[in-house]
């Protein structure tokens, strides 16, 4: 039996968490596999969503991505709002929210928030987010033990500022560091993920 490969990535904007596309409504998108040459079977540990950028782990292990998707193990996002994040909406986050559509409802557990000062530099983004004419934006830190689908971003719009950019940074002891867009990097195992 063939020996398991890992591989830490970078996720650009604009691709999907995926390698292959079954949805006709998807034609053209971006997949993961135009990034690397990675070997079958291999599969992204948790997702990030389109237009979020970041840390992403793949494995062409089942196993441990169940491990790592555990509520053991934290993962960090910086997120850019619209506009100057307030105290408030911090304790708010902090203590978890309510969010979800119609009546599925769903309350996030606790979390840790805080404000980025000064403000995190990842560079242009594929696709322009706005500029200040249209007001401030402030950077957050989210660290969850849970991924509900696009989690962070429905938690910032539940405290009234929506998330403008969302960037994975840590998942465990793995860090971006500064890896850049797109690279991948092979690894041989993601137990520091673990720890």
């Amino acid at each position: 039996m063939s020996q398991h490969r890992h591989f830490i990535l970078h996720k650009p904007f604009g691709y999907l968490s995926q390698f292959v596309n079954h949805q006709n409504r998807r034609k053209n998108k971006k997949l993961l596999g135009a990034l690397h040459d990675f070997p079958e079977g291999t599969m992204a540990i948790g997702r990030l969503d389109e237009d979020s950028e970041g840390l992403l782990l793949l494995t062409t292990d089942g196993k441990v991505s169940m491990q790592v998707r555990s509520k053991a193990v934290e993962k960090e996002y910086y997120a850019q709002v619209d506009g100057q994040i307030t105290p408030e909406a911090i304790a708010q986050l902090i203590e978890g929210v309510t969010i979800g559509t119609g009546s599925k409802q769903y309350r996030a557990v606790a979390c840790a928030a805080s404000v980025l000062d000064p403000a995190p530099d990842f560079g242009a983004r594929g696709k322009s987010i706005r500029d200040e004419r249209h007001g401030p934006t402030s950077w957050l830190s989210i660290t969850l033990t849970e991924g509900k689908f696009r989690q962070v971003r429905r938690m910032t719009a539940a405290v009234g500022f929506p998330t403008l950019r969302l960037v994975r940074i840590r998942i465990g002891n793995i860090s971006l560091d500064q890896l850049p867009p797109g690279q991948v990097v092979e690894v041989n195992d993601f137990q520091a993920a673990l720890e």
